[in-house]
């Protein structure tokens, strides 16, 4: 005899979603009522295509085209002098292609998000997809071959690419295209590492590696670890700064330890330092940078901070935290989104570190318990929680905290969904495009001013309604799509690519 079913009938299931979207209406409204708006955007429209003829969405396409080339045509004069002073190690009697040509069609490689050197190779040189590339960017006097491109990476110095990338954030800065997103009157920048290729063979001395499988059957394992600064702003303007590349030679070779994320770390912070001396910054760690060097490091520079602080860290610091919050209890209540916060903080905790606490430091701790409600798949309303705490370098009270902790600390997460979009939404970060390393650190700086570009066009405010309608990867696919087909007319897209652009962002 068989058993009843545990499954639920298709009327039961029917009624079960229905009475969850009743208690998810009237919980937004009770929401309403006590003044919890979200932060989230609202979804994707979920519409058939709105237009009504060819030349209505001919005319969309042209507009979206323009758009995105214009927020790249407005550097590209000062992109293509800077690129034209980088030394050429190549036989000056065996050039083809201009070194500018070659820089800007890898550029672009990425900017169309194409998946590969042969993808690249089949599709940009397909007759639509050529011809509206020259009407795009006459400096493309020639396509080459995207072999030539990685002959060129070879030999070059990434320092010069990498130079081309930060002259171009600091011209940004300089015209303070993001002073409405600073914390504190600073550039909040996050640091967080991540791996980029992995392979079972060892095809350059640089690579680190790590020990897998289980202990009667190991495998060694070679990688690509790289430790990045990115801008991370409020508004999820998320723009990569700089890379540092783990290399094998760079560890305690003496004491046979290969190079780690906390050498790196001290060697990005010098190189930030000397291209941008006088920047004021604002550094968003996790919990790995909760050490005394690290934090001592910062002070060294001017720089704030604020350090993910977890439970089993720095027991010293949570004692006095405590203790001292016992004594004098700062308190504050506030309200973000649809979530409830009560930060708790005390000022002026000393933390000593080095041999013998030789070294000492005065920190900030602040600890912010979150309440918000949630609908579950029965339809109940749920109270959930969530505690998160930071150390900051400069003091905290009421009139900060918000600022500090909500749109800077909490935004540290903009690197970390930062390498989720280069990994999986069209940049391809874990593929080395080449296994030369020289060569795959340039095809990376390629990637992260190409990513740079397309950032920028997602919040700029003449794209809005583009990105809006159709999303990042919709956005970027409708644009690719349409320079690869014959929809764009030479003649308007002449008119509208002379139109002076003034970068607005939202």
């Amino acid at each position: 005899m068989s058993k009843p079913g545990r499954r639920p009938s298709r009327a039961e299931i029917k009624e079960q979603r229905s009475h969850k979207r009743q208690q998810e209406r009237a919980l937004r409204e009770q929401q309403r009522r006590d003044g919890l708006l979200p932060r989230t955007p609202p979804p994707l429209p979920n519409t058939c295509s709105t237009y009504a003829s060819i030349a209505e969405e001919q005319q969309a396409r042209e507009a979206a085209v323009s758009g995105q080339i214009r927020v790249l045509r407005r550097e590209l004069p000062a992109l293509l002098k800077q690129l034209g002073q980088i030394p050429d190690p190549r036989h000056p009697n065996k050039c083809r292609h201009q070194l500018t040509v070659l820089l800007l069609y890898g550029l672009l490689m990425f900017v169309f998000q194409f998946a590969s050197r042969r993808a690249v190779n089949r599709e940009i040189t397909r007759p639509p997809f050529e011809a509206n590339l020259r009407l795009l960017f006459p400096e493309l006097e020639t396509l080459p071959h995207a072999d030539t491109l990685f002959r060129l990476l070879r030999d070059i110095d990434v320092a010069h690419l990498e130079q081309v990338h930060v002259d171009l954030v600091r011209r940004l800065i300089r015209a303070k295209t993001f002073r409405r997103y600073l914390i504190n009157h600073a550039y909040p920048i996050a640091i967080d590492g991540s791996q980029k290729v992995a392979r079972d063979t060892l095809w350059d001395e640089n690579l680190l590696q790590r020990t897998l499988g289980q202990e009667d059957h190991p495998h060694t394992q070679y990688f690509v670890y790289v430790l990045e600064a990115s801008l991370s702003f409020q508004n999820g303007l998320v723009i990569p700064l700089l890379s540092e590349f783990l290399a094998y030679a760079k560890g305690d070779t003496d004491a046979n330890q290969q190079d780690c994320e906390q050498r790196a770390f001290l060697r990005l912070s010098a190189r930030i330092k000397a291209l941008f001396p006088r920047l004021p910054i604002l550094r968003l760690l996790d919990g790995l940078y909760a050490n005394g060097p690290a934090m001592q490091r910062c002070r060294q520079y001017h720089w704030q901070f604020m350090i993910v602080l977890k439970d089993q860290d720095l027991a010293t610091v949570w004692e006095e935290f405590h203790a001292l919050h016992a004594l004098q209890p700062n308190c504050f209540r506030h309200t973000w989104g649809r979530r409830r916060e009560r930060f708790s903080w005390v000022n002026g905790i000393d933390y000593a570190f080095s041999q013998g606490g030789r070294r000492h430091l005065r920190l900030q701790v602040v600890v912010c318990e979150e309440t918000w409600e949630v609908v579950d798949t029965q339809g109940n309303t749920l109270t959930k929680t969530a505690r998160h705490a930071w150390l900051s370098s400069q003091p905290l009270n009421r009139d900060n905290l918000h600022e500090r902790c909500n749109l800077g600390a909490r935004y540290r997460w903009g690197i970390e969904a930062n390498f989720l979009v280069e990994k999986h939404q069209g940049y391809h970060y874990e593929h080395a495009f080449a296994l030369n390393w020289k060569a795959m650190q340039g095809y990376h700086c390629l990637m992260h001013l190409a990513h740079l570009f397309n950032a920028l066009a997602r919040v700029a405010r003449h794209l809005r309604d583009l990105y809006r309608e159709l999303g990042v990867r919709g956005a970027l696919a409708f644009i690719r799509s349409s320079c690869a087909a014959p929809w764009l007319d030479p003649q308007r897209m002449r008119l509208l690519l002379a139109q002076p652009l003034q970068l607005q962002l939202e």
